[in-house]
């Protein structure tokens, strides 16, 4: 049985003997495989950024999205199959949905982000199916208290809460530029500064080797009245400049 799973890899029932499951390994290999995803948990909300790449020149601009919107004060950016993520962003509205026609409220982030990871790990769990090939970045804000929390579910069902993180091939890097930035603005970064930032790390982690990318940019923050929204076209385009302008100036530096 060749292969780099040596037969353990057949199936996702299986383990190798030291303990391993190869097909949720692989699911993470299409993850990291996949354009950066980043998303920063700011004092006043939650803002998400992918580097979505741009496979053909004919490609309608705004095509094949990567954020997507859950309820009205959530959302999630993707990294991996986006077929894939698709499904899950379904399951998630359903969840949103069903929570809410129960309880008559908004479902708490935290149930969320965990009934998300009990349904992906159960992909994990028989031979008929395969594991989700992609990590999600779920951002919410309290529509009450306007509190933000950030989750990453990954491939295997693992659930994490983040002040901000990333996904995807430039996963390392963005994260330590994400760990800078919170060491220089720390408690004092808002949505509306934290833009500029997220743009300057996309272009700044994006592999040169690789096609050019679009910059898509999704925020609930009082700007879009703490409601999941796009960020307006202008601010977007303005943000890429001045990132691109902040990378020239530290590479004359250098």
């Amino acid at each position: 049985m060749a292969g780099t799973g040596a037969g353990y890899d057949l199936s996702v029932t299986t383990f190798s003997p030291d303990g391993r499951v190869f097909q949720v390994e692989y699911a993470g290999k299409a993850v990291e495989n996949s354009g950066t995803a980043v998303a920063i948990c700011c004092k006043d909300g939650v803002i998400f950024a992918v580097e979505k790449f741009l496979l053909s020149k004919m490609l309608v601009p705004g095509t094949n999205k990567r954020i997507f919107p859950v309820s009205r004060n959530s959302g999630m950016a993707v990294a991996g199959v986006s077929a894939d993520a698709r499904q899950l962003v379904s399951r998630a509205r359903s969840e949103a949905h069903q929570y809410t026609s129960s309880y008559g409220e908004e479902v708490p982030p935290e149930i969320l982000a965990e009934r998300l990871g009990l349904f992906v790990h159960a992909y994990t769990l028989y031979g008929s199916i395969r594991p989700f090939g992609c990590a999600i970045l779920l951002g919410c804000v309290d529509k009450d208290t306007k509190k933000p929390s950030l989750f990453c579910i990954e491939p295997q069902g693992m659930v994490y809460k983040y002040k901000g993180t990333a996904a995807g091939k430039g996963k390392q890097a963005a994260k330590t530029e994400i760990e800078k930035l919170f060491t220089t603005l720390g408690e004092d970064l808002t949505c509306e500064k934290a833009l500029v930032y997220v743009a300057k790390i996309l272009h700044k982690v994006h592999d040169e080797k690789d096609k050019d990318f679009e910059l898509e940019a999704s925020w609930i923050c009082p700007s879009s009245n703490y409601t999941f929204s796009a960020v307006p076209s202008d601010k977007l385009k303005a943000a890429e400049g001045e990132a691109k302008r902040m990378i020239d100036a530290e590479e004359q530096d250098d």
